[in-house]
């Protein structure tokens, strides 16, 4: 763009280079009239103008019709594949094939999302669209709405309901919890409030606060519990919960693999808490983008699977 003065634009009609062309096609100022459904004064009149913007006589009237002049084929044969890219990118806009293109998205996530998700995405992603790859952005429930309007990520899974007037949010569906503990540390078969608030806790918080909506829970049936531990990371509670018997509230969707792959217990959570609603984010910039478009529903699909 550098070398292109714009206001030299402004004094060229593309339609004029529509007349230019199809003059070149059928040598005939009636048969052109025809052909862009125009009267002849008017294919008259951008003929005029054609030849003086090019400063040539441009088309010849010969008893074999209107023969171009040599400036008129130069001009032709350049203007021909400029005038078919143009109309490719105005009226065939690019689709997005997963099995043929590369693509690399940037999906905005919280590390519990990335470890409940992220395995699945993958090995989906590796036969139905070879060429993709992931890049994962951190961004936990506070960083979703300005990380979005600054576009530094395609999409972002997050709960919660802010709303901005730049981006859209797709509710997926509501989730739960469930709290976790080693048998090896904590002795029981079945969970009660009692055992619940009568053990130490690890608490997950983005913003290193000591109490969460579980703790106002407690605190409406006049109870309380000791948080010992608090952490931005989700992923350091398994091998926290082998070594101290402290419980772990989390979302419902780790603690299958946790029980599975530490040997953890889970029970429900002792106490009625309210579930948290699971959402794609995304600019409204790229709300029509087939790329962007296709990853949604790939998401969405994962997502409404593993609730």
């Amino acid at each position: 763009m550098n070398n292109i003065n714009e206001n030299d634009f402004s004094r060229i009609d593309l339609n004029l280079l529509v007349v230019l062309m199809v003059m070149y096609e059928v040598r005939s100022v009636t048969q052109a009239a025809n052909r862009l459904y125009l009267g002849q004064p008017a294919v008259s009149a951008a003929l005029k103008r054609l030849r003086e913007m090019f400063d040539d006589a441009l088309f010849i009237r010969t008893s074999y019709g209107m023969t171009p002049t040599p400036r008129a084929e130069q001009l032709v044969q350049q203007f021909a594949p400029l005038m078919q890219g143009l109309h490719r990118v105005i009226f065939t806009p690019d689709a997005f094939d997963p099995q043929r293109d590369n693509r690399r998205f940037r999906i905005g996530i919280s590390d519990w999302l990335e470890q409940w998700l992220m395995p699945d995405l993958l090995a989906e992603l590796a036969t139905a669209a070879p060429g993709v790859d992931i890049h994962v952005v951190a961004a936990d429930p506070w960083q979703a709405i300005p990380l979005m309007e600054q576009q530094q990520a395609d999409v972002v899974i997050t709960v919660g309901n802010e709303a901005s007037r730049d981006l859209t949010r797709e509710k997926i569906g509501p989730a739960g919890f469930r709290t976790v503990w080693s048998c090896q540390q904590i002795a029981l078969e079945r969970l009660t409030l009692a055992q619940f608030v009568g053990h130490q806790h690890a608490l997950v918080s983005y913003r290193g606060a000591s109490e969460s909506a579980l703790d106002h829970a407690l605190q409406r049936l006049g109870k309380s519990r000791r948080v010992r531990y608090v952490t931005p990371h989700f992923s350091s509670l398994p091998l926290l919960l082998q070594q101290l018997p402290l419980f772990a509230t989390v979302p419902q969707g780790l603690a299958p693999a946790w029980c599975q792959r530490y040997g953890l217990n889970a029970a429900p959570v002792p106490v009625e808490m309210p579930d948290y609603e699971l959402s794609l984010l995304w600019h409204n910039a790229q709300h029509d983008d087939p790329a962007n478009r296709w990853l949604r529903e790939i998401l969405c699909s994962l997502l409404q699977r593993k609730i």
